[in-house]
């Protein structure tokens, strides 16, 4: 399980980071809501701990900014500040629990725990994107209404594009949530089995639905004329 920390109060951040390790997560700490936000696009989090006062951007702004984004992980606040109005506030915009400092070590694990034994994320009965639809229940793949043959990690990558249609998803993005490991820039498995991916998908002079983001990634979106 990955969990990401907002807190901008070092001292803080180390103690929540140290606490949850040994706890056995994973755990990445971002300073402000803007670093924040950005560590949200590049990875996977099973839960997000935000301090509500932040610099540049409040911890109100960016459970609002996830929530409109589409991100559905667990969200808790810590706050010092204890008033009903910022409670209320911070569970209308997108909060799921909320956790008033000081605190207990204890009560907060206790809160992850009970945060990450949710019902898990609803998935679509269909992805569509022009004239590709992908199916994750069934693991159907179809381009133009002909079928297409998948290997499973290759349905993975296609699904994973599907879910974040429209961004630009990176190879560390992918390397973290299909293949589960740390991305290596001194391998091209990556680029091999987008390409063959591709291959498949865009067969036939289909028009091109996943392009290269030179030095960034790859995007699966609508045809465009100069693809």
């Amino acid at each position: 399980m990955k969990i990401l920390i907002i807190e901008d109060e070092a001292k803080a951040a180390s103690y929540l980071r140290q606490g949850l390790s040994e706890a056995g997560y994973v755990v990445d700490v971002a300073s402000d809501g803007d670093t924040g936000i950005l560590a949200t696009r590049a990875s996977v989090y099973d839960l997000l701990v935000c301090d509500v006062m932040l610099p540049r951007r409040d911890g109100f702004s960016v459970v609002g900014e996830l929530r409109r984004a589409g991100r559905d992980m667990p969200i808790l606040l810590l706050t010092a500040r204890d008033e009903i109005g910022d409670r209320v506030r911070g569970l209308d915009v997108g909060a799921d629990d909320y956790l008033t400092k000081p605190f207990a070590f204890a009560e907060l694990l206790a809160r992850v725990r009970a945060l990450l034994r949710r019902t898990p994320v609803r998935i679509p009965e269909m992805y569509r994107v022009a004239d590709l639809s992908c199916n994750p229940r069934t693991r159907r793949v179809e381009r133009a209404g002909r079928p297409i043959d998948l290997t499973p990690k290759e349905f993975a990558l296609l699904q994973l594009f599907c879910e974040h249609v429209g961004e630009v998803v990176s190879r560390t993005f992918i390397a973290d949530r299909v293949w589960d490991m740390q991305f290596d820039s001194g391998t091209n498995v990556i680029d091999v089995q987008v390409k063959r991916l591709r291959a498949k998908v865009e067969r036939d002079g289909l028009p091109a639905l996943i392009r290269t983001v030179r030095g960034v990634g790859y995007v699966l979106d609508e045809p465009r004329g100069d693809a």
